[in-house]
């Protein structure tokens, strides 16, 4: 499916399960991302299964559906599928069952090997058979101590993800990858890694939710879009976390979403497509034009109702796209009259 397309009806209506990422999509740290309860409670009304799937190992299922009812978000156990139980998943196909696994991580890592009959320990002087690594905000020198010996000595190593950074209402937090990078350069190894982008995480939340129509819903280009872009799966980007719209429009081809907005809401309306021409590009009242050395943006108003204020930042994404593509580079921008460089101020791209 192209990037930003077209979808004439609401999402909900299209899609079976929603596969929701959940730091910076549904919640930011202790706080509900707004509009998210009353988008997700109407999007269950209308007949869409919710998954909640995140590339945080730090805790476990019913924890997170814990948080998730505090929050007034309605959710299951069942409904959460995180990155421990997929790198879980992917130890107890390839370890004897009772396998003793060290855990670099916290109790969501301890809760999933338990699950898949596997033996949590934390030294690596236990006769360990593999080492998995998870996000954990009490991580100390002592762990990672710890998984330096065991991947020294050639014991498989399983990261579960290797996201930078965390969303939080301060700003973006170190991450697993933080850490998986101090193991990476003390070892010179590289890890297995189980969750988003990688295939292993999207195959664990298909075998959960049995989902036949999934649209993968996230925040962040490298790892929600770009895992969901590696199976075909369509996918909406929120830019209520991480991603701003400056790395959206330079993202490179597995970086671009299939829809765009700025919070769950998307989900409950129809979504603009962006039409080429040879003229350059257009989405309801905004056009792009310009070659290699640059595009302009301009409006001329049309009897097309638009659902957002997200027009000219698709029109722009998709135009600056192309150009990339054909050139290696993304091209400058600017507004061809006063209601183009507001929208691009407004955008963060003026």
């Amino acid at each position: 499916m192209p990037p930003l397309t077209a979808a004439d009806r609401p999402l909900v209506t299209l899609y079976d399960v929603a596969l929701l990422d959940l730091d910076g999509v549904v919640y930011l740290g202790p706080y509900a991302v707004p509009a998210a309860p009353e988008a997700l409670a109407t999007a269950r009304d209308s007949g869409m299964h919710l998954a909640f799937v995140t590339n945080n190992a730090a805790r476990p299922p019913a924890v997170v559906a814990a948080h998730l009812t505090d929050l007034g978000i309605a959710a299951d156990p069942a409904e959460v599928i995180t990155s421990a139980q997929a790198g879980a998943r992917y130890l107890a196909e390839r370890l004897p069952e009772g396998a003793k696994v060290l855990v670099i991580g916290t109790t969501g890592l301890y809760e999933a090997l338990t699950d898949r009959g596997l033996v949590p320990v934390a030294t690596a002087e236990d006769d360990i058979a593999a080492v998995i690594q998870g996000y954990s905000p009490d991580l100390n020198w002592h762990q990672l101590a710890e998984g330096a010996v065991a991947i020294g000595r050639g014991l498989p190593w399983v990261a579960t993800n290797v996201d930078p950074s965390v969303p939080s209402p301060r700003g973006p937090l170190p991450g697993n990858g933080a850490t998986v990078m101090a193991l990476r350069h003390s070892t010179g190894v590289d890890p297995v890694v189980a969750g988003k982008p990688q295939p292993t995480m999207h195959r664990e939340t298909i075998l959960r939710t049995g989902a036949e129509r999934p649209i993968v819903v996230g925040d962040r280009l490298d790892t929600d879009i770009e895992g969901a872009n590696s199976v075909g799966c369509p996918s909406l980007l929120v830019l209520s976390g991480v991603t701003t719209t400056g790395e959206l429009v330079a993202a490179v081809e597995q970086h671009r979403p299939t829809y765009l907005g700025h919070d769950l809401s998307a989900l409950l309306t129809p979504h603009p497509g962006v039409e080429t021409g040879e003229g350059g590009w257009r989405c309801g009242d905004w056009s792009a034009t310009g070659d290699d050395g640059g595009l302009v943006l301009t409006r001329q108003p049309v009897a097309a109702v638009a659902p957002d204020d997200l027009d000219p930042l698709r029109v722009v994404a998709v135009a600056a796209w192309s150009v990339h593509d054909r050139t290696g580079r993304t091209p400058a921008i600017s507004g061809g009259d006063a209601a183009a460089e507001a929208a691009l101020a407004k955008l963060g791209l003026a």
